[in-house]
């Protein structure tokens, strides 16, 4: 149930090719108030763009003394933003950044990011289903998509 102090935040990321050109869209629903965010980049992989989304929206609300003590709700099509932000990142920093496999986590300094402003807030992760007809998550995906094709 949706908490009505909370703030709802839909990300999306992605890239034409992986690597390739790369966009990513957030939009934070605050009552009857949206605020879209998007960016991309010429060169990225699809998993960059989905933390550069979370980390955006991050940013901006803990910018804002109005959000940065709300309870936000944050829904991802992403399940490596949203279980390795929750789960994996637990073991990651005990292992010195490394995966199960022993191998580097791959985007590390974008990771620790996200921890450091996740740390911040109270947020509550939720996957969506993506291209699935969800109003924001079409909305974010579309933001993403225009910022690819600034780079095409």
């Amino acid at each position: 149930m949706e908490n009505l102090n909370s703030l709802v935040i839909y990300t999306d990321g992605g890239c034409s090719g992986n690597p390739g050109p790369g966009g990513w869209g957030a939009v934070i629903i605050d009552g009857e108030n949206e605020t879209r965010l998007s960016g991309g980049e010429r060169q990225t992989t699809n998993n960059r763009m989905e933390l550069t989304a979370a980390i955006s929206a991050l940013k901006a609300v803990v910018s804002r003394d109005d959000w940065k003590s709300r309870h936000l709700e944050i829904y991802s099509d992403s399940q490596y933003v949203k279980n390795g932000i929750t789960s994996w990142i637990n073991n990651w920093k005990k292992n010195g950044w490394r995966t199960a496999a022993k191998k580097p986590v791959l985007n590390k300094e974008l990771w620790v990011e996200l921890d450091g402003l996740f740390s911040q807030c109270d947020i509550e992760w939720k996957w969506v289903k993506g291209h699935a007809g969800v109003k924001y998550n079409e909305i974010c995906d579309s933001l993403c998509h225009d910022e690819m094709e600034k780079f095409m």
